[in-house]
């Protein structure tokens, strides 16, 4: 069972939360994320990446966007409220080590998870370069707490409402073309996204890592649900990932099996739209009787 002690609505549908869980706030490392579960019989498992841990206060943040069902649900909740499923930390920590220069790329919700593996990068005395972006200003997110940590920071968005006018691939490719190149990368957000910076950095050899979020149910690596093809092998995201080797990726094979369920979750998400649209029409009938 975990509290929520804090809720922020950072944009339209992405929700920031900062939920008690001492055990997880003492252990947890970048990189790593936890699997949460809104009704303990019945209840979607989904997996959601530890943006920041506060070890005194005994709690870690989440940040997420609604997306279907249970994140929808998730995010009707409120401070006191209970979770009744935390487990975590999950996952291999990001391998943080001194390498020289590292570019660290964040598309949409995917600023999240890369905040504490920028500033762990920081942290071991990179020169951290930053790059975030988002299809317009208003889902632009964590823009201070990135400029605290980089030692360049540039923001996208796709229709130049705000920063610059670009997808986050052009600026990577044009620190990618400086001399010296950067040491190493990472990437985190839509799939289609980390693609693209794969293909991106992969002509200059700069290593790049990116950070997979998969169908999910168990996180230990029994069910199958989250395997990948990496370099022609099969991983399991939950426990051999959540980062791999972005130019080993099969990309087309990952998307493609991340729409398997689309339909059904759809379905499900009308639903309980549906049944929330019926309450509320019973509830205004019941006080116009009042």
């Amino acid at each position: 069972m975990s509290k929520i002690l804090y809720k922020e609505q950072l944009s339209e549908n992405v929700f920031k939360m900062r939920l008690e869980a001492p055990l997880i706030a003492e252990e947890r490392k970048a990189g790593q994320f936890i699997i949460l579960q809104i009704d303990e019989e019945f209840g979607e498992r989904i997996p959601l990446t530890i943006a920041d841990a506060d070890k005194e206060e005994g709690s870690i943040t989440i940040i997420f966007q609604v997306v279907g069902l249970t994140t929808d649900e998730l995010s009707r909740l409120n401070v006191g409220d209970n979770i009744p499923v935390l487990v975590g930390p999950l996952g291999n920590p990001t391998h943080i080590d001194k390498y020289g220069t590292v570019v660290c790329v964040g598309g949409g919700i995917g600023v999240a998870p890369l905040h504490p593996i920028a500033q762990a990068y920081k942290n071991a005395g990179n020169k951290v370069i930053i790059i975030i972006g988002a299809r317009n200003k208003e889902l632009i997110i964590m823009e201070e707490e990135m400029r605290k940590i980089a030692d360049e920071l540039i923001v996208c968005t796709d229709d130049g409402s705000y920063g610059r006018k670009a997808l986050v691939t052009e600026p990577l490719k044009e620190i990618c073309e400086r001399n010296p190149k950067p040491d190493r990368a990472i990437a985190i957000g839509p799939p289609i996204m980390m693609k693209f910076c794969a293909e991106t950095t992969r002509p200059y050899n700069v290593y790049t890592e990116v950070s997979l979020n998969t169908i999910m149910v168990d996180g230990t690596g029994m069910c199958g649900g989250c395997r990948v093809d990496v370099g022609g092998q099969i991983k399991f995201v939950c426990v051999d990932g959540p980062e791999f080797d972005a130019h080993k990726v099969d990309f087309d094979n990952m998307m493609a099996r991340l729409t398997e369920f689309k339909d059904i979750e759809e379905e499900k998400h009308q639903c309980y739209l549906e049944s929330l649209a019926e309450a509320k029409i019973i509830e205004n009938e019941e006080g116009e009787e009042e």
